[in-house]
């Protein structure tokens, strides 16, 4: 017979359930649409209409977009107060934080962070 994960974490102690309840909170805020992102952070979209300076409709769309310039996205998570970066991880080394890219003139000159 299958396993039901809420069975099975109902069986759980009530510590060991808040611990593993806990983790899956901090698992799904890892990932984001760009549109859970700005409703976390308390924003609408007209006021992030206007920080981008397009209309509302424009910031819809764009939030259902899945293929965005990196400039693009960088200028929406900055409109939100943050700031964007790209690291590209491999297998055999430590991530590695790209400079250079999208506009990204402040960090053109640091160098990948070690790890």
């Amino acid at each position: 017979m299958p396993t039901n994960v809420n069975e099975v974490i109902q069986k759980l102690r009530p510590a060991q359930r808040r611990r593993v309840e806990a983790r899956a909170a901090e698992l799904v805020a890892e990932e984001m649409t760009l549109r859970e992102l700005r409703k976390a952070r308390k924003l609408t979209q007209v006021r992030m209409a206007k920080q981008l300076g397009i209309t509302q409709d424009s910031v819809s769309r764009l939030e259902k977009r899945s293929d965005l310039l990196l400039s693009t996205l960088r200028k929406t998570v900055e409109a939100m107060g943050g700031s964007l970066s790209l690291v590209a991880e491999f297998p055999d080394r430590p991530p590695v934080v790209l400079s250079g890219i999208a506009g990204d003139d402040a960090r053109a000159g640091l160098k990948p962070r070690a790890g």
